[in-house]
C-alpha cells in the first residue's frame, strides 16, 4: 500500500477492516460519524481493463472517497495547488480488495488509476460529496502522459 510514504496534504486512508465469517466477509467502507466522512453527493463504480490507465483528473467542488472492490489498481496522486505545502508531490497506492483502504482525495489534487491485475478488469468505488452534473461536471482532464507531472505509468 506503501502507506509510509509522505502523503499530499488533505489526502486521508482509512485502513478498512473485514469481518469475515463461515458465510463470506463484511466491510465496512464510510460512515456518517466518523472524521473522513464530510457529505454524500452519490455512489458510483469505475472499471478499467488490465493495463488501461485512467488519469489525470482533479475537482474543483467535491472531495472523493476511492475502494477497490475487483483487480489490482494502482493509484497516482499529484498536487499542483498553489500555496499547498506538499505542492510538486506525488503519492502512489496499490490498493486491492484483499488489503481493503479507503482512501480520500481533496479537491484540486490530480487522480487516477490503472488497472494493474493482467487478468481482471479493476473496480473503483467511488462515493464523491457531490452528486454528478450531468450538465457542467466537476471534472478536469488532463494527458495522463504529460512529463510535467511527475509520474510515471508506464512502470
Amino acid at each position: 500500500m506503501a502507506m509510509e510514504q509522505k502523503l499530499i496534504s488533505g489526502v486521508q486512508i482509512k485502513v478498512l477492516k473485514m469481518i469475515p465469517d463461515e458465510r463470506g466477509r463484511l466491510t465496512e467502507i464510510l460512515r456518517s460519524d466518523e472524521p473522513i466522512f464530510e457529505r454524500f453527493g452519490q455512489v458510483y463504480v469505475t472499471t478499467a481493463k488490465p493495463g488501461v490507465v485512467k488519469a489525470w483528473h482533479y475537482h474543483k467542488i467535491q472531495a472523493d472517497h476511492w475502494v477497490c472492490l475487483a483487480g489490482r489498481a494502482r493509484i497516482g496522486l499529484y498536487d499542483p495547488r498553489e500555496g499547498s505545502p506538499t505542492r510538486g508531490l506525488t503519492n502512489e497506492f496499490i490498493m486491492t480488495p484483499d488489503a481493503p483502504f479507503l482512501i480520500k482525495i481533496p479537491v484540486l489534487v490530480y487522480h487516477g488509476f490503472s488497472g494493474a491485475d493482467p487478468a481482471v478488469d479493476t473496480m473503483i468505488m467511488n462515493i464523491p460529496t457531490e452528486p454528478y452534473h450531468y450538465v457542467t461536471p466537476d471534472e478536469y482532464r488532463h494527458d495522463p502522459f504529460d512529463p510535467a507531472i511527475p509520474f510515471d505509468w508506464k512502470k
